[in-house]
C-alpha cells in the first residue's frame, strides 16, 4: 500500500491525500485552499493525473476538505464519491454559495480561471455521491480490493473518520475530529483497535489547554461577557463558519435564554448562507444523528432575524442585539468583515467575541492580536478601523486537544503515524511526544508528493 500527500502546502488547507494498492486507488478528502486563490488553491491533482482513481471518500463539507471536489470528479470521470448523507447535503449547499464566492472573485479580482467549476456541473456530477451510513463496511473499488467504514468525527454535522482496509493492511484516516461533547453534536466515536497506519489531524497541536478549563465554566463565561454588553445596551458580534459553529452558538444562546442568562426577547441575527446550512441542521435531529440536545431544532425554537435576499445593503446595527455573522474568520468581503469595519468597531459599548480559531494571517487574526484602540485594516481597499470595543476569545473549538489525540494514536499504536492538518509547531510538539511516549511508531509529517510505502 502506496501513501502520497496531494496537499500544495504541508498545513492546513487544500486536504488531500492518496491510497495506492496497486489493484486499487482512493483520494482522501479533496479541500481548497482557504489562503491562495484560483488554481494555486488546489491540491496537487496532477500527481494522481496519469492512472485513474477508484474513487474519492470526502469526510466532511468544510470547504478546506470538500472544496475542490467538483474539479477533482470533472478529471477523474469514472470515480465515485463516498460520503455521509448529511455531508451530502450540507456539501452541495457550501459548494454551490463557493461558485457565487469565486465568480464575484473574478470579477473584483480579475482572477480568470475562476470559477473552478459552474452551478451546473454541481448538478450534473450530483449522481455520482454515494451516502454511506456509519459502522457498515462498503467496497471502495469494484472489486472490494479496498474496503472502508465511516466512524462519527463529532466535528461537526456529519462528519466521519474512516478506516480502510486492503493488502493486509489497515490505516485509519481521522478527517478533522472532536472526542468531546459540543453544545450540540456528541464527541467522535472512533475504533480503539490496533492499526497499521494512521493519519491523523493536528489542528491543535501548538496549544495547551489549562489544567482548570471545563466547558461549562468557559459557556457561563460567554454568557457573562453577552449579558455585560447587553446590559450597556451594546450589540454583540460573534463570527462564526456557516456550518458547525453557526448552529453551535445558536444552541448555547437559546440555552441561556432558557436559563434566565440572558434577556430572553434578545434579537439574534444571523446571515443567510448560515440559514441554509441550519434548515440541513435542523433536518438531522430527532435521532437521525447523535446530538446532545436531540429534540432541539433551532430555527422552530428559536426566533432568529434571518438573513435574506431581498435586502440590500449592510446587516443593520441594533443595540441590545446578538450576531452570529459569517465568516468566522471575517475574511474580506464577508458580512461579519463588513459589519465590524462599519461602525461595530469603533464603539466601545459593543463586544466582538470569537468562539473558534483563527488564521494569525486572517482579519480576525489580525483583529485578535491588535490592542485596544490599535487601527487595525479589515479590508486593503478600505481605511483601517479603530478597536475600541471589547474583545474576547473563548475555546469552543471543534478539534479534540493535542492530549487527546495523542491518547488516541497510543490507544491504536499505529506502525506509522502521518501528521496531517497542522502547523510546523503543531507537529512538531506531536513528534515529541511520539519519539518519547511510543517510540516503536514511526511517526512522520509527509511531504506533498512524495510516496510512503506502508505495511
Amino acid at each position: 500500500m502506496l501513501f502520497r500527500s496531494l496537499c500544495r502546502h504541508a498545513e492546513i488547507g487544500s486536504n488531500s491525500y492518496l491510497l495506492d494498492s496497486g489493484k486499487s486507488r482512493v483520494v482522501l478528502d479533496a479541500g481548497l485552499h482557504p489562503k491562495h486563490d484560483g488554481l494555486e488553491g488546489l491540491p496537487r491533482y496532477d500527481l494522481i493525473q496519469k492512472e485513474p482513481i477508484d474513487s474519492i471518500v470526502v469526510t466532511h463539507s468544510h470547504l478546506d476538505h470538500i472544496g475542490s471536489l467538483p474539479v477533482l470528479m470533472s478529471r477523474q470521470p469514472q470515480a465515485k464519491v463516498f460520503l455521509s448523507q448529511a455531508v451530502a447535503e450540507l456539501g452541495k449547499a457550501m459548494l454551490h454559495n463557493s461558485v457565487n464566492v469565486m465568480q464575484s472573485k473574478r470579477t473584483e479580482l480579475g482572477i480568470a480561471e475562476y470559477p473552478l467549476f459552474t452551478h451546473r456541473e454541481l448538478d450534473e456530477l450530483e449522481d455520482r455521491l454515494e451516502p454511506r451510513p456509519l459502522e457498515r463496511p462498503f467496497d471502495l473499488d469494484p472489486e472490494g480490493h479496498m474496503r472502508g467504514i465511516f466512524h462519527d468525527a463529532g466535528h461537526v454535522l456529519g462528519s466521519t473518520g474512516i478506516t480502510i482496509r486492503g493488502n493486509g493492511t489497515t490505516v485509519m484516516y481521522t478527517g478533522d475530529v472532536n472526542f468531546e461533547d459540543s453544545t450540540l453534536i456528541k464527541g467522535a466515536v472512533f475504533p480503539e483497535d490496533h492499526v497499521d497506519t494512521l493519519i491523523i489531524e493536528t489542528t491543535r497541536g501548538d496549544s495547551e489547554r489549562p489544567a482548570s478549563y471545563t466547558r461549562a465554566a468557559e459557556e457561563l463565561r460567554f454568557a457573562e461577557s453577552i449579558a455585560a454588553t447587553l446590559d450597556r445596551r451594546g450589540a454583540v458580534l460573534i463570527p462564526v463558519f456557516a456550518i458547525g459553529k453557526t448552529q453551535e452558538v445558536l444552541t448555547m444562546i437559546h440555552r441561556f435564554k432558557k436559563q434566565g442568562l440572558i434577556p430572553k426577547k434578545t434579537p439574534v441575527f444571523i446571515g443567510g448562507l448560515s440559514t441554509k446550512m441550519t434548515v440541513i441542521y435542523d433536518k438531522y435531529a430527532k435521532g437521525k444523528t447523535r446530538r446532545t440536545d436531540d429534540d432541539f431544532r433551532i430555527l422552530e425554537d428559536m426566533q432568529l432575524e434571518a438573513g435574506n435576499k431581498k435586502r440590500k445593503g449592510p446587516v443593520p446595527l441594533h443595540a441590545g442585539a446578538i450576531y452570529c455573522l459569517s465568516s468566522g474568520m471575517m475574511s474580506e468581503k464577508t458580512v461579519s468583515n463588513q459589519f465590524a469595519r462599519i461602525g461595530f468597531l469603533e464603539n466601545p459599548k459593543n463586544s466582538l467575541l470569537f468562539v473558534g480559531y483563527a488564521d494569525p494571517d486572517s482579519p480576525a487574526g489580525h483583529i485578535r492580536a491588535a490592542s485596544e484602540g490599535e487601527k487595525v485594516v479589515l479590508d486593503k481597499s478600505h481605511p483601517a478601523v479603530e478597536r475600541k470595543c471589547q474583545m474576547e476569545i473563548f475555546d469552543f473549538s471543534g478539534h479534540s486537544t493535542r492530549e487527546a489525540l495523542l491518547d488516541y494514536i497510543l490507544k491504536v499504536k499505529p506502525k506509522k503515524t502521518f501528521l496531517v492538518h497542522g502547523d510546523p509547531k503543531a507537529c512538531d510538539w506531536f513528534l515529541g511526544q511520539l519519539k518519547e511516549k511510543l517510540p516503536a511508531t514511526e511517526a512522520m509529517v509527509p511531504v506533498p508528493g512524495k510516496d510512503y510505502q506502508l505495511a
